[in-house]
């Protein structure tokens, strides 16, 4: 069994053109009833989460202003998206997704949030379309209630996850690895165990050399349980990417990380991170090669 959790059912809604697609949750859902990947009582709404577990990772101050529509013009800039009570909503689902696979994957091995990986989400801010980060709050859940002591977070996302490193980078029982394009957001890197910057145009063979390399890390460090941020936009020609994976570079990535959780028998969450592909349809189809990767190994 693979539980899989979405929060497409709460609406967003944005401005036109805006750059954040926000209809890929809902295509990727939909592909995944269409072509049952997955049967019907394996998907799950995802539950909201409570604000006091928000801020395992959050100053209750930005909580406040967040949740009260009180963020100021700056934080809304940087952010990149209009406040709005549906957004407040959503953002805490997708936190909640995050929280209720990490307790699945405990149980069944793997666990899968249909959105999350809102990694540039920092203690007291939001930014990059992140509001609230997933995996720190629900690494710290885990932690807190005493249900793994060491956490792996492997980002593979093609932007660094400065806000994740922000709140973490201190928790002796977590390491991260962080692979991304080095000239891409955020300008300013924040230092974690291992932030790997790739050069712009980076194709397979290097990216996976890379990753071939570094992973055996994670599993030295002994977790009980990994965070896989698997943001697609590395793909080649993605609008926000600056790396150069073909779809096939990217299912070969996501087979070597999510079998070597599996070889070593870590528990593994899914998220699924960034992706601005155009058309949508390649960015969908490059996470829904991480959906069935996830269940050739898995089931």
């Amino acid at each position: 069994m693979i539980p899989a959790f979405y929060s497409d059912h709460l609406p967003v809604r944005l401005p036109p053109g805006h750059p954040f697609p926000i209809e890929k949750y809902r295509a990727i859902h939909q592909r995944i009833v269409e072509e049952e990947i997955f049967p019907e009582e394996w998907l799950r709404e995802a539950g909201s989460v409570d604000p006091r577990i928000l801020g395992l990772a959050h100053t209750s101050a930005y909580l406040k202003r967040a949740f009260a529509g009180e963020l100021g013009r700056e934080e809304l800039r940087r952010l990149g998206l209009p406040w709005s009570e549906g957004l407040v909503r959503r953002a805490a689902a997708s936190v909640g997704g995050t929280i209720e696979a990490a307790w699945a994957a405990l149980e069944h091995g793997l666990g899968i949030n249909l959105g999350g990986g809102t990694h540039h989400a920092f203690p007291d801010r939001g930014e990059a379309f992140c509001l609230f980060n997933d995996i720190a709050v629900a690494a710290r859940l885990l932690q807190q209630r005493n249900a793994v002591r060491k956490v792996g977070i492997i980002d593979l996302d093609a932007h660094q996850g400065d806000g994740t490193a922000a709140i973490l980078r201190y928790d002796q029982g977590i390491f991260i690895l962080d692979i991304y394009c080095e000239a891409n957001f955020p300008l300013k890197k924040v230092r974690t165990d291992i932030a790997l910057g790739l050069p712009e145009g980076t194709t397979d063979e290097e990216y996976l050399q890379q990753l071939e390399r570094h992973l055996p890390r994670v599993f030295q460090f002994k977790p009980e349980i990994v965070f896989y941020q698997a943001g697609v936009d590395p793909l080649k020609g993605d609008a926000l990417g600056g790396l150069a994976l073909s779809h096939n570079g990217l299912l070969e990535r996501d087979r070597l990380v999510l079998s070597s959780c599996r070889e070593a028998k870590v528990p593994v969450v899914i998220t699924l991170g960034g992706g601005y592909a155009r058309p949508l349809s390649e960015t969908v189809k490059a996470h829904m090669n991480t959906v069935r990767v996830a269940r050739e190994l898995f089931t």
